[in-house]
């Protein structure tokens, strides 16, 4: 049970890691083709508020997927026969 706790923390980590850096290149790449919009003394603010918005939405995503996927596990598990 130890082992399944300690993959699901570090696969958190590394979805939060990815998604911060994911957003941090975002915001770079924004400034970079828009400076007159994306100021550079905000470039910090804007790639954590960036990277939050995408580890929100992948949470979300990941919780839609969960949904849809034990849904059809319980569908298929009432339709086969138990002895």
């Amino acid at each position: 049970m130890e082992n399944v706790r300690k993959r699901a923390i570090i696969r958190e980590w590394a979805l939060f890691a990815l998604s911060f850096g994911l957003g941090g290149h975002v915001a770079l790449g924004m400034m970079l083709h828009a400076p007159e919009l994306w100021p550079w003394e905000k470039a910090g603010i804007y790639g954590l508020l960036v990277g939050l918005s995408v580890y929100v939405a992948i949470q979300v995503l990941r919780s839609i997927w969960w949904v849809i996927t034990e849904g059809r596990r319980s569908r298929r598990s009432a339709m086969t026969p138990h002895r």
